[in-house]
C-alpha cells in the first residue's frame, strides 16, 4: 500500500511537467507567438539591468555634444543637451513597464472586483455597477486619463491611477460576463449548498476559472497603458523631468524633426516594438487557453 501511495505522488509531478512541456510545444508552434515573448522578455531584461546595460549615465548632459547624430559612441545620437539617446531609452524602459503592470494591475483588482460582484449578485447591484462601468466608458480614454490626472496632479503616479482607473471596465466586463456562466454550474451551487460565503465562491470558485482570459486581456491592455503613458508624458503630465520616459522623449524631439529625427525615432521605435510583442503575445495566449482556437499538436 505505502508503495503504490509513493508511487501515485511520484507521478503527479511527473504528469504537471510532461503537460507544460506539451503547452510550451503547442506554444511555439503559434506563429509570432514566440517572437511576441522574446521582445517582451528581451524589454523586461533591459528594464532589469539598466544600471549595467547602458552605456552612459540618462541624465548626464554633455554640451559638447549637443544633437549629435548616430555614432560609434552613441548609437541612437544625442539630443538637445548632448545626453545619450540610448541610455535614455533602455532606462525608459523602466518607466513604461512599471507603468504598464501598475495600470493594469490596478485594474486587475478593481475590474475582477466589480466583475465578480456584479456576476453574482446579478439584479440591481449589476445594474449599478455596470451602469458605472458604462459611464467610464464613454468618455474618451485619453481624455479621461489627462481628467483624473489633472485632479490627481502631474507625475508617473497620478497617472499610473488614471490609466488603471480607464482600463478598469474592460476587466470588469470581461470577470461579469464569465461570473454569469459559471455561477449557474454544478460546482457553485455545490458550494452554496454546503454554506459557502459569497466571497469564498467568487474568489475561491469562480475566479480560478477566469485567470485564462485574464491573462489573455491584461497582455494586450499593458500595451494599452504603456502607449497611454507616452502619450500622458508626452503631453507633459506623465513622469516628471529629467526621468527618462519614451513619451518624454517624442515631446523634447518632435519640434526638431527636420534637425535631429533621431531623437524622437528611436523612442517611438520602441514603443512600436514592445507594444507589437505584447500584442503577439497576447493572440498567442489566447490561442493557447482558449479551447475553440487550439491547434492539434503534429
Amino acid at each position: 500500500m505505502l508503495e503504490r501511495t509513493r508511487t501515485t505522488k511520484d507521478a503527479r509531478p511527473a504528469k504537471r511537467w510532461d503537460e507544460h512541456l506539451y503547452n510550451l510545444r503547442r506554444f511555439s508552434q503559434i506563429r509570432l507567438a514566440l517572437p511576441g515573448l522574446i521582445i517582451v522578455a528581451v524589454m523586461v531584461l533591459l528594464a532589469l539591468t539598466a544600471d549595467f546595460v547602458a552605456p552612459y549615465d540618462p541624465n548626464f548632459q554633455d554640451y559638447s555634444n549637443v544633437r549629435s547624430p548616430p555614432t560609434w559612441q552613441n548609437p541612437f545620437g544625442t539630443d538637445e543637451v548632448g545626453r545619450d539617446v540610448l541610455s535614455r531609452i533602455i532606462y525608459g524602459s523602466r518607466v513604461s513597464l512599471q507603468a504598464g503592470l501598475v495600470a493594469v494591475g490596478l485594474a486587475l483588482a478593481l475590474g475582477v472586483t466589480i466583475g465578480l460582484v456584479a456576476g453574482y449578485f446579478r439584479g440591481l447591484v449589476d445594474s449599478v455597477l455596470m451602469r458605472l462601468m458604462d459611464a467610464v466608458q464613454a468618455f474618451p480614454s485619453l481624455i479621461l486619463a489627462l481628467a483624473i490626472t489633472a485632479a490627481l496632479g502631474t507625475g508617473l503616479t497620478n497617472a499610473m491611477i488614471a490609466i488603471g482607473i480607464v482600463n478598469t471596465p474592460l476587466f470588469a466586463r470581461l470577470v461579469r460576463g464569465q461570473a454569469l456562466t459559471l455561477r449557474e454550474l454544478e460546482f457553485v451551487s455545490a458550494a452554496q449548498a454546503l454554506g459557502a460565503r459569497p466571497a469564498r465562491i467568487m474568489f475561491r470558485h469562480i475566479l480560478p476559472n477566469v485567470v485564462g482570459p485574464l491573462l489573455v486581456q491584461g497582455s494586450i491592455a499593458m500595451s494599452t497603458a504603456i502607449i497611454s503613458e507616452a502619450s500622458l508624458a508626452f503631453l507633459g503630465v506623465g513622469a516628471a523631468p529629467p526621468t527618462p520616459s519614451w513619451g518624454s522623449m517624442i515631446r523634447s524631439g518632435y519640434i526638431l524633426l527636420e534637425t535631429a529625427p533621431w531623437m524622437s525615432i528611436f523612442p517611438g521605435l520602441a514603443i512600436f516594438i514592445t507594444v507589437l510583442g505584447l500584442n503577439f503575445l497576447g493572440d498567442g495566449l489566447r490561442e493557447l487557453l482558449d479551447p475553440k482556437l487550439r491547434k492539434a499538436v503534429k
